[in-house]
């Protein structure tokens, strides 16, 4: 997938540009509203039928330039379903869907059995906490007395999740969050959980008790194997077994990272939270102490000088794991990341590696296209994926570096003009990938578009 020449055709100011631009932003529009739900989102209709929590952060981020209401009730509708202790859920399933109509359901979570869970049913662990952020996005692109309510009610929630993962997830005892599972990264397939799963005792057998849905709807050679999925459940059954707790986690769970991914958001989300701070009559002060304190320890314990980059932490073993992929760029996001870090990270992205250049011939690959494990067509093992191009997008510009960034979204306008609104590209091609009509890819265009 070759973007096409600069100028205004590919920016956006000539009458070439505005015409494309117009047309994914109805495309993008139109793909919203077919995929709203009376109270929310689902990311598409096909694969993922009820709310995702990354997912709804995202496209709260989109629909504040052309639906703000909806936007907060997005938010508003997750953060209903948010746990006593803090956490937010990493699905919280409709109700109105017929028992086994996705898996792993409600059924299989079982999360009422855990000590303060909500009425709703939803998952156990949670995904990245982007929401934060996006919450600032949906007030600072469409502020109005309504947004700064919005922001009053949702901040004490935002808190909590933070005093969660701050606090009860730092297993490691060093400043950061460690996540259970996989599927908490919101990368679930990436070659960066190899190593520790393949120490996740599992026997594939185990999948003939359920009926995989993801497969029904995508190529099984484009998915988690079965294999993957035993893991997935054992994970799960281990966490469900001690009823969602997370005290003592380090002598019984068999999975336990820390991402730089997860705690470059939850960085983020200080920073995002102080600005909130300063509207709601709240001091801001503490947000920007823990901002600070999360960049140190992500730099002191998962930046590799070596590599240049910034790899997970397996707590089982307290090494670093080798992989190079789109979690180390991550840190991007991160106001206050150390010179020394922001330019190795950029060479890194700048690489063969991941090929971010003013001018891209390639989208952004989810893992090092050059390692012998890349794979174009695996769910997060080669794809480009509008999330993590937007992340990065957003770094780049934090760090001004507006060349990379222009190239980095002509980019990202070039795969969805090309693809659709798809969960997920190929990386050489350009080609649609996974469920159609996306959700956070026709949020992210909107996004991306409005900053032209």
């Amino acid at each position: 997938m070759r973007p096409g020449p600069t100028g205004p055709a590919a920016t956006g100011s000539g009458p070439t540009g505005a015409e494309r631009a117009a047309r994914l932003r109805r495309l993008a529009l139109t793909t919203l509203d077919a995929n709203w739900e009376h109270d929310h989102t689902v990311p598409s209709r096909t694969l993922y039928p009820h709310q995702w929590s990354w997912d709804s952060a995202f496209i709260a981020v989109g629909l504040a330039h052309v639906r703000p209401d909806r936007a907060w009730r997005e938010l508003r509708t997750l953060f209903a379903a948010q746990w006593a202790d803090g956490r937010v859920p990493h699905i919280v399933f409709n109700p109105a869907l017929r028992v086994g109509s996705y898996f792993p359901g409600p059924e299989f979570w079982d999360a009422g059995r855990a000590d303060g869970a909500p009425a709703r049913a939803t998952s156990g662990i949670v995904q990245p906490p982007v929401h934060a952020p996006a919450a600032w996005l949906v007030h600072r692109r469409a502020p109005s007395e309504a947004s700064v309510a919005a922001l009053h009610r949702l901040y004490p929630r935002l808190v909590a999740q933070q005093r969660y993962l701050t606090g009860r997830r730092d297993v490691g005892g060093g400043g950061l969050a460690c996540i259970v599972h996989p599927w908490e990264s919101g990368l679930d397939n990436s070659p960066a959980w190899d190593a520790p799963l393949a120490a996740v005792p599992a026997d594939v057998a185990v999948m003939r008790a359920y009926r995989r849905h993801d497969t029904a709807h995508a190529d099984a050679a484009h998915r988690p194997t079965d294999l993957d999925y035993a893991r997935y459940v054992t994970l799960v059954d281990a966490y469900r077994a001690g009823r969602y707790r997370d005290e003592g986690l380090l002598g019984r769970h068999p999975f336990l990272v820390e991402c730089p991914l997860v705690n470059a958001v939850l960085g983020m989300s200080e920073h995002a939270l102080a600005r909130i701070a300063t509207v709601v009559g709240a001091d801001p002060g503490p947000h920007r102490d823990r901002a600070t304190r999360i960049t140190e320890a992500l730099v002191t314990r998962l930046w590799d000088p070596a590599t240049g980059t910034f790899h997970p932490r397996d707590l089982r073993t307290g090494r670093l794991i080798p992989a190079r992929t789109v979690l180390g760029l991550m840190p991007l996001i991160l106001p206050d990341l150390p010179p020394r870090q922001v330019q190795s990270v950029l060479a890194e992205a700048c690489s063969p590696r991941f090929g971010l250049a003013a001018r891209m011939d390639r989208p952004l690959p989810t893992h090092d296209r050059t390692a012998p494990d890349f794979e174009p067509l695996r769910y997060w093992r080669g794809p480009s994926w509008i999330n993590t191009t937007w992340m990065l997008w957003r770094g780049l510009l934090t760090h001004h570096r507006p060349d990379l960034a222009a190239g980095l979204r002509e980019s990202l306008f070039a795969l969805v003009d090309r693809g659709g609104c798809h969960e997920y590209f190929h990386p050489d091609t350009g080609a649609g990938l996974g469920s159609p009509a996306f959700s956070w890819t026709a949020a992210l265009l909107l996004d991306a578009l409005a900053d032209g």
